[in-house]
């Protein structure tokens, strides 16, 4: 039997990738391009300006941005892992009062369009006095339904008998719960940081709304760089591809684990 697309999938894999690849390497040909005419440049005629990315931290205070970003990024996506677990374990194994409300809840509102929130969220910041600090874009985004949902789900599927047999053996419910069970669900926790991570970095509606110059993240400033540098390509190119690197270092981190999170469950045994 042939195998599905026969010699030509191959090549269509590779037009694919190159298509998925172009604009990225677009962007990053165009961060060291010295110039940018009518909408084309050649980079291979005159020497790279790597300067451009020199003075992305003279023009603005890109790095406090770049800080900003990564301390938020980083803070959220542990959280939603230290959170999200307990929380979802508890909803698989446990059967208590209100159980269901909670579970439907975390269901509902990720069927809420976020702008829904933009006035509330606001006023709400604003009381607390966290306008401008990055407790604004933090706090609010530390539990994720979706990731309680998608833990509810891995625990689910992790056969109750494993824990009765550890039980047997004298371990205890902590022992049990991150020693056996938070191994097993490695997987589904893997794809879940790297999605908060993924979603957090690249937010700009509630950061946009919620801060201003001191607690401003990437998104918002790639957004205000027309205020600092006139839509200078280059330079724009230059602060898009350093915004692009912690994404896609994550990505290549965790790669194993977010294909086995993806596959869990596709191939019986």
């Amino acid at each position: 039997m042939s195998k599905p697309g026969g010699p030509l999938l191959p090549i269509l894999l590779l037009l694919g990738m190159l298509g998925m690849l172009f604009p990225f390497i677009w962007m990053v040909v165009g961060s060291v391009s010295p110039r940018w005419n009518a909408g084309w440049f050649n980079p291979f005629g005159e020497s790279a300006s790597w300067g451009n990315y020199a003075d992305l931290f003279a023009a603005m205070p890109f790095g406090r941005f770049l800080v900003n970003s990564a301390v938020v990024a980083a803070v959220v996506t542990l959280g939603n892992i230290a959170l999200c677990f307990p929380i979802g374990y508890a909803l698989a194994r446990y059967r208590f009062k209100g159980r269901r409300a909670l579970y439907g809840s975390a269901a509902l509102v990720l069927m809420v369009p976020q702008y829904v929130l933009v006035v509330p969220m606001f006023v709400l910041i604003h009381q607390l006095g966290w306008y401008d600090t990055l407790w604004a874009i933090t706090i609010p985004v530390l539990v994720s339904p979706l990731g309680i949902l998608l833990v509810k789900g891995a625990v689910s599927s992790v056969p109750i008998e494993i824990e009765e047999a550890a039980r047997m053996d004298g371990a205890g419910p902590w022992r049990i719960v991150y020693r056996i069970v938070l191994p097993i669900c490695r997987p589904t926790l893997a794809v879940l940081a790297v999605q908060v991570f993924w979603l957090t970095w690249n937010a700009f509606l509630f950061p946009f709304i919620l801060t201003g110059e001191n607690a401003r993240t990437m998104p918002v400033a790639l957004a205000m760089f027309r205020g600092y540098q006139q839509v200078d390509l280059p330079h724009l190119f230059a602060a898009a591809t350093l915004a692009t690197l912690p994404v896609v270092a994550v990505f290549v981190i965790f790669q194993r684990q977010i294909i086995a999170g993806i596959t869990a469950g596709a191939v019986k045994g």
